[in-house]
């Protein structure tokens, strides 16, 4: 008897246990490639965000493998779309005595632990992206 110490399942042959294990990973890659192109659906026009999520979908495969309960209570999707978004102008006045317009945005994903980390953003190349 063999138990593979990262997933914990036990099979009778090295072979069997490959195959075990194979399946199991190929099942969560399979999970972050659906759960990336649902998020593509959702946000088509927003590639900063996207390349974003892919980066952090990518660490998350190892967290899959030893956690496939965390697809049934769809925790991965819930990193990825944000709790709330503000989006707010600001109005002020440059050295030329000039009203200038910008926009202003505040993303929060996550309050479970507490208050939202990060600030605002103002720069004018900044987007809700």
């Amino acid at each position: 008897m063999i138990i593979c110490l990262c997933t914990g399942i036990f099979a009778c042959s090295p072979v069997i246990l490959l195959s075990l294990t194979g399946a199991i990973m190929t099942s969560s890659l399979q999970l972050i490639e659906d759960i990336y192109q649902h998020l593509l659906e959702r946000n088509p026009y927003q590639p900063e965000f996207q390349q974003a999520v892919k980066e952090v979908l990518k660490t998350l495969e190892p967290v899959i493998e030893l956690h496939p309960e965390y697809a049934d209570r769809k925790i991965i999707e819930r990193f990825c779309e944000p709790e709330r978004q503000f989006m707010f102008r600001v109005c002020w006045e440059n050295d030329r005595d000039e009203v200038e317009i910008n926009r202003g945005f505040r993303v929060g994903f996550n309050s479970a632990l507490g208050p939202y980390k990060g600030g605002l953003r103002f720069h004018p190349t900044v987007t809700l992206d």
